[in-house]
């Protein structure tokens, strides 16, 4: 959640393709895609929808997605309605009322901003919670039945080379030949390292937690159906209702050294949970009391500072391989799901394949740099103690609005 964060004000930068303005027609592409995640199959479903052929390749087994819940804001769920996604996500999802936030002992609320009906009318889009892997389950369903989407499994992309007339993708020992290379595989991407070398993410100082509690393990009306976050000394909380209602997914999140383990599949105990939020209100304590034995992981958070590039000629990257974000402001994948809708823009309006994608990147690298940077210093804002938090509590409601306003307002479908 993104409550503290100031209102979105980009740098003037300017896209230097002639047809910004409208798009023209333009011949199809052979796009290729590494990394078969959310941003890299709801990437491969905007260019297609353009008409472009696309192939993803995944270097999993099958198309799967780790991790438990995450938020849909309105910037992204646009999106995903363009693709013509609604009716698909709705057995899925579950729309949340308002986003709260509260002390960490006492439970009292510090700000309350309405979703919901309100936040559709607002910005034209609705605000989902939805499960990780039901997403890109309704992403790649629809993506296998589009005839101008290959999608490859087990599929190890080691090398690219790129000329002025295309990219060869090296892939389990096979070539494949494209037009343009999109690398979407994630915070320690192999296109990014070919790129421009290899680079070790930084440790932010904080370990996260992640689990799923049943709903009917817990008390009646226990848990609002909110997005809430619960602040406290050097710790938060997170929680809300995903599939459909039926689970509560919880995030908690502790400033700790000496632990900097990045896989999302380490498994933590109760008792390890318990004695970190020990002290905190009992709605947090019943959750961790009901999550789940096999859904306790824990991983450390790491990021990158923004990139003064992305790409090069015909290849460039979207999602986490080029803006890897903390989750403090819920906007990892939204970033990823905006890429993706501007690249097939930028792709779609008739300039050479270098010139679109030196647009995308100028287009898209200021809005993340600056998500990136604002997530990292929630990180300090969520976790303040004394007279700092005593003051930050005073601001929070308009600063929360403020923040909405200026992420969710903004359309990918038709940034220029």
């Amino acid at each position: 959640m993104h409550w503290l964060a100031r209102r979105f004000s980009e740098p003037s930068r300017s896209v230097t393709t002639s047809s910004t303005s409208q798009i023209s027609a333009a011949s199809p592409h052979d796009i290729m895609i590494a990394g078969g995640g959310i941003g890299g199959v709801a990437a491969a479903l905007c260019l297609a929808q353009r008409g472009h052929r696309v192939q993803v390749f995944e270097r999993g087994a099958t198309f799967g997605e780790a991790g438990a819940g995450i938020q849909l804001s309105p910037n992204a769920s646009r999106v995903l309605h363009a693709l013509g996604l609604e009716a698909a996500l709705k057995p899925f999802a579950f729309l949340p009322e308002a986003a709260i936030v509260r002390r960490w002992n006492t439970g009292a609320c510090i700000a309350r901003t309405p979703l919901g009906a309100q936040a559709q009318a607002k910005y034209g889009a609705p605000y989902y919670h939805i499960h990780r892997g039901d997403l890109l389950r309704v992403l790649v369903d629809v993506a296998r039945s589009h005839k101008t989407i290959t999608l490859h499994e087990n599929a190890n992309v080691t090398a690219f080379t790129q000329n002025p007339e295309g990219v060869s993708l090296d892939v389990s020992g096979k070539t494949h030949h494209g037009d343009a290379l999109i690398g979407a595989d994630g915070i320690h991407s192999t296109i990014r390292s070919s790129l421009w070398g290899a680079d070790t993410p930084r440790f932010t100082g904080n370990v996260a937690w992640r689990a799923m509690v049943p709903t009917a393990q817990l008390p009646d009306g226990l848990i609002a159906p909110t997005a809430t976050v619960w602040w406290g000394p050097r710790k938060h909380f997170v929680h809300y209702y995903v599939r459909g209602g039926t689970y509560v997914n919880c995030v908690c999140v502790v400033e700790q050294t000496g632990w900097q383990t990045e896989t999302w599949t380490s498994p933590g105990t109760r008792a390890e949970l318990k004695a970190a939020f020990a002290g905190w209100h009992n709605d947090i304590q019943a959750l961790i009391d009901h999550a789940e034995d096999d859904a306790l992981f824990k991983w450390a958070l790491h990021d990158r500072a923004p990139y003064a590039h992305w790409g090069r000629d015909r290849v460039t990257l979207l999602g986490d391989s080029c803006h890897p974000m903390l989750p403090f402001m819920a906007q990892g994948a939204a970033m990823a799901i905006e890429d993706g809708a501007v690249l097939a823009t930028c792709l779609s309006r008739g300039a050479s394949i270098t010139q679109a994608l030196q647009d995308y990147e100028v287009l898209r690298s200021s809005r993340t740099a600056y998500i990136q940077t604002r997530a990292r210093r929630n990180a300090d804002i969520f976790h303040m103690t004394g007279i700092k938090a005593w003051m930050r509590d005073r601001f929070a409601q308009r600063a929360g609005q403020n923040a909405m306003d200026a992420i969710y307002s903004y359309d990918a479908l038709t940034a220029e």
